[in-house]
Order: C-alpha cells, then structure tokens, then sequence
C-alpha cells in the first residue's frame, strides 16, 4: 500500500525583490506586492517537497501538496507537481487572504482531515514572509499528533518516521510514531529542478479546489486571534567615519585610540 505524504506550502512574495521596490502599505498593515515580480513558493516548503520526493523515490510513495490562500498563480503553485508531485490541492477563497498562524492551522487540519489519512505531514521550518514557524506545531497539536523540527534527512520505517535533526554543531536522531508532523530545513539539500518532461506533466494537471463551505469553516471560524498593531518598513541611517594617518600604522593607532574613545574596545 502507497505511503501517503502531505506536504503543505505558501505562495511568499519573492524574498529576491529589491529593497527599492518593496512597499508596505501602513494603513493596512498589508504589504504591497511588487509590480512585474512574481510570488514564488516558500523555499523552506521546495525542501519538504524534495523529501517528500525522495521517499517516493526510494519506494511507493504519493505526495499531494496543499496549500492556503487567494489568487494563487498556477504557474508558481504547479512547480511541485513539475518536480515529481502526485496532486495539488488548493484552498482558496477571499477569507483565506490574510490568516494568522492559528486560522491558517484550521483550514490546514480541515483540508487533512478532508483529503486524508496521512502517513507523514511535512512542511518548511519556516515561511520567509513571516518567518514565525508557528503553522507546523499549531497543525500538530490540533491533530493530535507527533511534530519533530528542522530535519535535514527524513526516513519513514514500519509505522514510524527516523529524522535527523539539524543542530548547530552536528545533528539529532529522533524517531516517531506515524502519522507524524515533520518539518524540513535547508540542510536537507537543494530541492530538485523541474524537468521539461515534469513541467509538460504538471501544465495537463488541474488542481482540486476547496471552499470554506467544502471544509465545513466559516469566515467566523478564521477571526484573527493575534493582532498586528503596526507593519513598516524600519528606518537605517548609517555613519561612516574615515580615519587616515601617515601611513598604516599611524593610521591604525588612530583607529585605535578612537575606538577606545568610543569604548568600543
């Protein structure tokens, strides 16, 4: 019988947009997206995909993606289904825009629970819009599961999942009962470029659409419970102070001396 993984992704503003043409409107505390770049998905998810892939590969395997949102752009939210995916799954309704962690973590349990069971749930460690890590664990705990963090290798083995865990000075091995939540970071490896054959495949799939009337939610259900006081764009101002000498020496004595001057050493 096939493993069954979920792995769960966000369309992010690309974090490539320069700095000059990133807007945030402050009196909706909403940024403001960049004209002519598009989103992308959320790097951390394109590694969750990638192990998702590679159990796949090393045995019988679906992978279905599922994700959370309005006005999604298909180019951007197929390019799992062009790496090796099985199926795409999409909430999408104009309630769905602007979630917090815990609403973003109803609707998730709710399309599970719908498109289910799992034998594993993966996601990034992390969005790079937010960069908060609060989706996977909150998933977790309203599914009653076990969640295990920042895996750089992901194995699943008779009813349980062994996961390395990244560490700053090495890594963890930690095994769990499945169905599991587990989350991917980076030191699993660069995710996989879509093939021209896997992108060809990807463009004849059409992704199965969810309303919140499909998952039994309503807009009451998804009231923010974290409120957002203030979003902007921090203030920097930089001073440069040239010192110069005689010569590198003389030059480096005086840096010292005012250094010391600014009890910087």
């Amino acid at each position: 019988m096939a493993l069954r993984i979920a792995v769960c992704v966000k369309q992010v503003p690309d974090p490539e947009t320069p700095a000059s043409a990133f807007k945030v409107d402050e009196s909706v505390n909403r940024v403001v997206p960049a004209p002519g770049i598009p989103p992308v998905v959320n790097g951390f998810d394109l590694h969750a995909v990638e192990a998702a892939l590679r159990i796949k590969d090393a045995g019988d395997a679906e992978v279905i993606i599922l994700a959370v949102g309005n006005d999604f752009v298909m180019d951007v939210m197929k390019k799992p289904l062009s790496m090796g995916a099985d199926a795409l799954v999409l909430a999408e309704d104009p309630a769905l825009e602007d979630l917090d962690a815990p609403a973003t973590v109803k609707v998730l349990a709710a399309m599970i629970e719908k498109t289910g069971p799992f034998d594993l749930i993966l996601g990034g460690r992390q969005a790079s819009d937010w960069d908060q890590a609060h989706v996977p664990l909150g998933l977790a705990e309203r599914l009653g599961l076990p969640s295990v963090t920042l895996a750089r290798n992901v194995e699943p083995q008779d009813g349980k999942v062994r996961v390395e865990r990244a560490l700053t000075d090495g890594y963890q091995v930690v095994e769990a009962p499945t169905p599991a939540v587990v989350t991917v970071s980076n030191e699993l490896g660069e995710a996989r470029y879509p093939t021209l054959r896997g992108i060809m495949a990807a463009s004849r799939k059409q992704p199965e659409r969810l309303t919140l009337d499909d998952l039994g939610l309503t807009v009451d259900d998804l009231k923010p419970t974290l409120t957002l006081r203030r979003l902007f764009i921090p203030e920097s101002e930089s001073q440069v102070e040239i010192i110069e000498g005689e010569d590198e020496a003389d030059a480096g004595r005086k840096l010292a001396l005012r250094l010391r001057e600014l009890n910087l050493i």
